[in-house]
């Protein structure tokens, strides 16, 4: 079978007599999932800012809970795009306090000295550097968006471990849930000892955690409660997996897009009927940690 080849050819957008900054910009926003951020959705483009210029494009996400505020930048990053890009995101933080923001800045080369500043900032500021490459390929010219650095998953209050109330199993069988329900705790955790033996439930005030070898290691928390025991994941959002969890008939509740939890409510039977896909999700937390 003869296949033709063509070797594709690394281009630079910021010297090119044509394609440039706002070429890029329409790009994206026909189909802003091409930078990896999931589905997006445009909400607008060089929008104005008071006293601050315009910024390139505003995305939100399908939930309409999240909102990423985009810099782009052709070439290497510099000082001046960076410091545009946190304060187009702290403008708009402001105005519109009802939905979670980000801050995303998108060059062709992100140099180790700005990813290191940036990375500073991380935590602090929700932001995202993605490096961006033009490839030529024959008379089509494609983008590659590669993100370099991701936004940082904050730990809930109530996980800091430092200052967590530490409890026992006796508080949540009697207080928060039953032991029916805390005994699920126990069932998962057997599954979770398949990828580690040295797991061990670790009972804290508002959750139920895990410890490895005695270190905290929550890629997975549980909440008994009176009739049932909520399950979070730490896993990026995704449809397709979002689809596989609706199609084993669990309970999902909801994804916490501010902490990259899935939420999901298990009851006695649910672990039984779903325990090799349940192992799954939790292999699949345990490598995206």
């Amino acid at each position: 079978m003869n296949i033709n080849y063509a070797k594709p050819e690394k281009i630079s957008l910021k010297n090119h007599p044509i394609l440039n900054e706002k070429w890029v910009q329409e790009i994206i926003a026909q189909d802003p999932s091409i930078i990896g951020l999931g589905n997006l959705i445009l909400k607008d483009k060089e929008r104005i800012q008071p006293n601050a210029g315009r910024l390139d494009l505003l995305l939100q996400d399908e939930d309409a809970t999240k909102r990423y505020e985009i810099e782009i930048q052709l070439g290497k990053t510099d000082e001046s795009h960076i410091i545009r890009t946190i304060e187009y995101w702290d403008i708009e933080k402001k105005r519109f306090p009802q939905y979670e923001h980000c801050a995303v800045i998108i060059a062709e080369d992100i140099t180790s000295r700005f990813l290191n500043v940036i990375s500073l900032f991380n935590g602090a500021i929700p932001l995202i550097a993605i490096q961006m490459n033009a490839i030529k390929v024959g008379e089509s010219t494609s983008l590659i968006f590669t993100t370099v650095l991701n936004q940082l998953t904050l730990g809930l209050v109530d996980e800091d471990e430092e200052v967590s109330e530490v409890t026992d199993r006796n508080y949540w069988e009697q207080t928060r849930g039953t032991k029916q329900t805390v005994a699920m705790a126990d069932e998962v955790l057997e599954l979770v000892k398949t990828i580690s033996p040295d797991f061990e439930l670790k009972y804290n005030k508002f959750y139920i955690g895990l410890a490895n070898n005695g270190q905290p290691d929550n890629f997975v928390i549980f909440r008994p409660q009176r009739n049932m025991m909520r399950f979070e994941l730490r896993i990026p959002k995704s449809p397709e997996l979002e689809s596989k969890i609706e199609s084993t008939g669990l309970d999902m509740l909801d994804y916490d897009t501010r902490w990259g939890r899935y939420r999901i409510k298990l009851e006695k039977e649910d672990i039984k009927k779903n325990k090799d896909f349940i192992l799954e999700l939790l292999k699949k937390a345990h490598d995206e940690k």
